[in-house]
């Protein structure tokens, strides 16, 4: 009997077909250039060197000529390097830590609740459903006017919580970069809910005595997607404003707006969200390219309106499948879904290698031209970046993210420790996730970063970093105390 040959379609790993693919088409251009080289070489040393100066001897080179091409390629350089963008460099930035004083347990919150919400135990048995899907853990914090029985959500505490928050990150900032505030340039503060007069920003320029000439912005009413606008309103900036340095201030005051009523919509955001700020410092001058932790690459912000309806539906309780807000509804998701898909749509090409834009490319025409049924191609955007920070803005984005981008757990460890060690902050969970990586020592140089903020709108913008240095794990910051304990396990439902 004839031997039989070895099915090499089944012996051969596709993986590895895909990596050799993936290979071949990002670097087509060596492939090319490399024989191109080669054969010139080998045909210039088959000339011999008087051939080659017989034939450099026989052009002609007329001085107008030399000339005017002298000064073409001047100018057009000239044009390049003017028009070209200034890069932005992330000096360095700093996460508020809240007191263990703040610190708010399960069985606080509940006790509580329950004494806030004594005629309503429905109410008070929907938070506590909502607390044990939620992903939090027992070291978040609320603001001391929520600590009281019933809580004291006063202008003049929300004030002292937003001292207490901004000033703390900014001291923190400081201290790490050395900057003073005459170096400041440029200030953005921003906070959604709460919208006080004199703005935040104001508050800052007072209490650190910054120039008179300061540019001064106050950005509220943006939801939890505020950080990256405000990353991309100092770029714009930046750009426009040579050798300057640019404060960006992101948080959320939770004081003001904790509910103390009976609607299920609104009792949600009092599981949820916790303290939390950060203060990032920003700049253009060549100077700090060698003490800037990173440089950004690019900022992407993308809107899709939905009614108000679809947005409060994250709120809902779905009693059909015995599982409440903590899943996100089908309209929310849709409007959620397209946010990110216009996001990724205009990222893409920006950074992912050629080999998955020809992939996603031809599945395109495919669906196009061939059968409008074949699956959509979603690019690995593990290709394009080595780290993500997704908003930690509930288990359920987390989720949703991590099965449509195709990520590890190992990639939405970030989100979920931050918010299991300090629930949603809002805009600033961006930067306790980027922190949580460094405390982690997983910050390479040439490492990309990935931000990914949801907000109100509803609203996906994203910032691509790209890392200037090996970063130390860091002897300071919000993780310093725990991070040896993280990863932690978070069961789907923590009964309480």
């Amino acid at each position: 009997m004839p031997q039989i040959m070895p099915d090499f379609s089944n012996s051969i790993k596709l993986k590895y077909v895909k990596l050799g693919y993936q290979y071949f088409i990002n670097h087509i251009l060596t492939f090319f250039l490399i024989p191109t080289i080669a054969l010139i070489l080998i045909e210039l040393i088959r000339l011999g060197p008087d051939e080659i100066l017989t034939v450099y001897q026989s052009l002609h080179f007329d001085v107008v000529q030399v000339l005017c091409s002298s000064f073409l390629i001047v100018f057009i350089s000239t044009v390049y390097f003017m028009s070209k963008p200034r890069s932005i460099f992330l000096v360095d930035y700093a996460c508020y830590k809240p007191p263990v004083t703040c610190r708010v347990p399960f069985s606080t919150f509940m006790e509580h609740s329950r004494l806030n919400l004594k005629d309503h135990p429905k109410s008070v048995d929907f938070q506590m459903r909502i607390l044990e899907r939620s992903g939090l853990g027992e070291e978040t914090c609320l603001p001391p006017a929520i600590h009281y029985i019933p809580p004291t959500p006063t202008m003049e505490a929300a004030r002292g919580e937003a001292e207490l928050v901004i000033f703390s990150a900014i001291n923190s900032l400081m201290d790490k970069t050395r900057v003073v505030p005459k170096d400041i340039d440029i200030l953005i503060v921003n906070c959604s809910l709460f919208s006080p007069t004199p703005s935040l920003s104001a508050m800052v320029v007072n209490k650190y005595k910054l120039r008179s000439n300061v540019k001064s912005f106050n950005l509220s009413g943006m939801g939890c997607s505020a950080g990256v606008i405000s990353i991309d309103l100092a770029r714009d900036l930046l750009q426009a404003h040579p050798n300057s340095c640019a404060l960006v201030v992101s948080t959320e005051i939770i004081t003001p707006n904790y509910y103390q009523g009976q609607e299920r919509a609104m009792l949600l955001p009092n599981c949820l969200f916790r303290m939390g700020g950060a203060a990032i410092l920003l700049s253009n001058k060549r100077r700090d390219r060698t003490r800037a932790k990173y440089r950004l690459v690019h900022v992407v912000r993308t809107h899709k309106g939905g009614d108000d309806k679809a947005y409060k539906c994250v709120f809902e309780e779905q009693d059909e499948q015995a599982k409440v807000g903590i899943r996100l509804s089908k309209d929310l998701m849709v409007i959620a879904g397209e946010a990110l898909k216009s996001n990724i749509t205009t990222m893409g090409p920006l950074v992912l290698p050629a080999s998955e834009q020809l992939l996603f490319l031809f599945t395109l025409i495919g669906r196009k031209i061939f059968n409008p049924k074949w699956k959509p191609y979603i690019p690995d955007f593990k290709l394009a970046f080595e780290h993500f920070c997704i908003h930690a803005g509930g288990r359920a984005v987390i989720d949703e993210l991590q099965k449509n981008l195709q990520l590890s757990g190992e990639h939405v460890e970030a989100s979920r420790m931050t918010l299991h060690r300090f629930g949603n902050t809002s805009s600033s969970s961006l930067w306790y996730e980027l922190n949580y990586i460094e405390a982690k020592g997983r910050m390479k140089r040439g490492d990309r970063v990935w931000q990914i903020a949801f907000g109100s709108g509803f609203k996906c913008n994203s910032a691509v970093w790209k890392c200037n240095r090996t970063i130390k794990t860091p002897s300071d910051g919000p993780w310093q105390d725990c991070i040896d304990k993280y990863p932690v396990y978070i069961p789907e439902i923590v009964k309480l």
